[in-house]
């Protein structure tokens, strides 16, 4: 309880926490206002180029669940890592580390508090986030461009209670990749880069690329949340998570082997 307390301390009492979770909400709610808009502005376009007697020549944008939420599960949890990741980077930046393991010489108790207080934290947000992004969407879309937003069916659903979930196993992660890179430059650079640059690259290497894509953790964790992303998938929805989970506890387990080896 006595680690439990410190890690809340810090969290509270610095400011990048706070101004982390200020990016989080305008990330999550304000891309699902924009997904909103243009579901209403491309079935407006749409119908009044039917209206004038002309084919249209586009499909209209009918956003789905995953799709409102997509600014929660995508931008947020990324700003949620880098928060995760600063919690521990921060520390050794300054030499605080050696204070912490030195009031607590079970080091890797100090890692699961941080990454447990501050996973727990983003997958209540992000769980609120979700429905307020719903709802939003749904407001901004419009009757008939909403259509398809509904609270309906396992899907839909799984878009809903997948992002806490997702955003934990993140948080796990980041605190994991913190430990072992130890800069908070190296440590963000690695986060960001792999979900949106590194694992897309390997759909340019032909048959090899989509053979590697389904066992990239980040395309699974997608899979997960709704997006099959043109993957030739060997397992479903559900196996994307175990295997999404069993990445993220061998990066973890690694972070704590190795945090008990080293000086701090």
């Amino acid at each position: 309880m006595g680690v439990l307390a410190a890690e809340r301390i810090k969290l509270t009492s610095t400011k990048s926490p706070w101004w982390c979770t200020v990016a989080i909400v305008v990330l999550g709610l304000g891309l699902a206002a924009v997904i909103g808009l243009s579901a209403k502005a491309s079935i407006n376009a749409f119908n009044n180029q039917s209206a004038s007697g002309d084919k249209p020549d586009f499909e209209p944008f009918l956003p789905q669940l995953s799709d409102a939420v997509g600014g929660v599960s995508g931008f947020g949890v990324l700003v949620l890592m880098i928060m995760a990741a600063l919690a521990v980077t921060s520390e050794y930046r300054f030499g605080l580390i050696r204070t912490t393991f030195q009031a607590v010489p079970r080091r890797d108790s100090v890692l699961v508090t941080k990454a447990g207080l501050i996973g727990v934290f983003g997958a209540v947000l992000t769980f609120v986030l979700t429905f307020g992004a719903y709802a939003i969407a749904k407001v901004t879309a419009g009757e008939e461009a909403g259509a398809a937003l509904k609270l309906t069916g396992d899907e839909a659903w799984r878009a809903i209670y997948g992002v806490p979930i997702y955003a934990l196993l993140c948080v796990f992660l980041a605190v994991a990749v913190g430990t072992l890179v130890r800069q908070s430059a190296g440590a963000i650079t690695l986060l960001l880069l792999w979900p949106l640059l590194i694992e897309s690259l390997f759909g340019l290497f032909g048959t090899f690329g989509r053979n590697v894509q389904p066992f990239l953790p980040f395309m699974n964790a997608n899979h997960f949340l709704g997006s099959d992303q043109g993957v030739d998938w060997h397992w479903g929805p559900w196996g994307s998570l175990v295997y999404f989970a069993a990445f993220v506890a061998v990066v973890f387990g690694a972070a704590l082997f190795l945090v008990n080896r080293r000086d701090a």
